[in-house]
């Protein structure tokens, strides 16, 4: 089955460039790119694609117009997947991305671009409803609470913080087992002990468990 994208980018070399790194996969099928905003939420509401890959910052305004996009299609069109691209780690905004749920949204660093499998894997993800969130922006995340003294990260085991990075990436516990190198039982009880110690409560569904690790990293902190 082929997943259908909008590319919604300024850079014109960028833009270029990502659309023929996707058109090399069999899978991946752009329908369009924009440049800006408005186009690029006309071309959205016309074709409906199954996911918008979109950086943040780009005419009119060049701030958050990734997240407005984001926001527009979780009302207009809840099961379509939005993966934002971000030159820069900027915890505020993932944040905003995923007030309203990590389903079908990801959050990648433009380095990462360069990666095709990195790419199309995230774009896949995120077109099955699950979640691809750099693994540099949770690093990020979780140093920042650390810095800040946070009493919680700070009870939390080095093992624990790793298996933390992993499901705020969206990962599964058979994917950190295997990253891990450590049983997929492990991996269930260092979930069930951080979630005792951060104050969460984890369903043992992927998304709402992703949902509270982000938000409990990105809390307090734009």
């Amino acid at each position: 089955m082929t997943i259908t994208v909008v590319l919604t980018e300024d850079n014109f070399l960028v833009r270029e460039g990502v659309r023929r790194m996707i058109s090399a996969s069999t899978d991946i099928q752009v329908l369009a790119a924009c440049a800006d905003l408005d186009a690029a939420l006309r071309t959205i509401d016309d074709l409906v694609p199954q996911v918008v890959l979109t950086d943040i910052r780009m005419p009119p305004s060049h701030s958050n117009e990734g997240l407005t996009i984001a926001q527009h299609c979780r009302s207009t069109h809840p099961s379509m997947g939005v993966l934002l691209l971000s030159q820069y780690i900027e915890p505020g905004y993932v944040k905003q991305l995923l007030t309203q749920g990590t389903e079908g949204r990801g959050y990648l660093l433009k380095e990462r671009v360069g990666d095709l499998d990195e790419l199309t894997g995230a774009i896949r993800a995120v077109a099955a409803g699950g979640s691809a969130i750099d693994p540099k922006v949770v690093e990020s995340l979780v140093r920042g609470k650390t810095r800040a003294g946070d009493p919680n990260i700070a009870r939390l085991t080095p093992r624990e913080r790793q298996v933390l990075a992993g499901v705020a990436e969206g990962r599964t516990n058979a994917a950190i087992s295997a990253d891990l190198v450590i049983s997929q039982h492990a991996v269930e009880k260092h979930i069930n002990s951080i979630f005792s110690k951060l104050g969460l409560t984890d369903g043992g569904h992927i998304h709402p468990r992703v949902g509270a690790a982000l938000m409990y990293l990105a809390e307090g902190r734009h």
